[in-house]
């Protein structure tokens, strides 16, 4: 009697470790395939990161947010390759270029900024495969320092706009670099384009990540 309830004790906890090993490799799956909270991601999303309230970031969001729901200083494009998810995007760090998916949300989570889902609206679906072959065609461009448009190099929402360009799904507007609180030219912007001794280029074509956030034909799908 002792051993027969020996040998199914040691069967029940045989089967409650099968049974935790399952739902922790289930855990892994969907850990692996859905990184926003119970949001699919889809090849050709928008990854906006949220802006940081100094520095640069706080620069380029002082002068660009248009409202408060979208303050952000940083994009990508979301690539799917099988089982893989990889960030398209042009940064300061490494210029244009490929990135692991969790790569890229760690380097955000580091500087204490958000990830947030966009995507587009169904009607404009089917301007994804091509903008996602545009964007990787573009890779191994330097990161554009001046903010002002060249071929040769490419800032963030630049790199975006230019992927997506051909379905116009995104437009170049005039940039601004003033101040809406003094009406003048923004000290930080100022002082940048002093530097490099090269005039501020208020109205000069451009675009930005809250510019882009902004398009109706975006929807916002979640969050990291």
């Amino acid at each position: 009697m002792s051993e027969c309830k020996t040998f199914f004790n040691r069967r029940i906890k045989g089967i409650m470790l099968t049974g935790l090993l399952s739902c922790l490799i289930v855990l892994l799956i969907q850990c692996n395939h859905s990184y926003a909270g119970n949001v699919q991601l889809k090849n050709g999303d928008l990854l906006f990161v949220t802006a940081k309230e100094s520095g640069l970031s706080g620069a380029i969001n002082n002068v660009t947010q248009k409202e408060k729901a979208a303050s952000f200083d940083h994009i990508g494009i979301l690539e799917k390759e099988d089982n893989r998810m990889f960030v398209l995007h042009a940064a300061p760090k490494g210029g244009s270029q490929r990135q692991d998916l969790k790569d890229f949300i760690k380097d955000q989570k580091e500087e204490g900024q958000e990830v947030i889902v966009y995507r587009l609206k169904p009607e404009y679906q089917k301007a994804i495969p091509e903008a996602v072959k545009k964007a990787i065609s573009m890779l191994g461009k330097p990161y554009n320092f001046n903010y002002i448009l060249d071929e040769q190099s490419y800032y963030c929402s630049d790199f975006v706009e230019r992927a997506f360009r051909t379905e116009n799904i995104f437009k170049l507007e005039p940039m601004t670099f003033i101040d809406p609180k003094t009406g003048k030219t923004n000290t930080f912007w100022e002082e940048f384009y002093t530097k490099k001794n090269l005039k501020v280029p208020e109205g000069e074509p451009g675009c930005n990540p809250n510019g882009l956030a902004g398009s109706d034909k975006l929807e916002r799908v979640g969050n990291f």
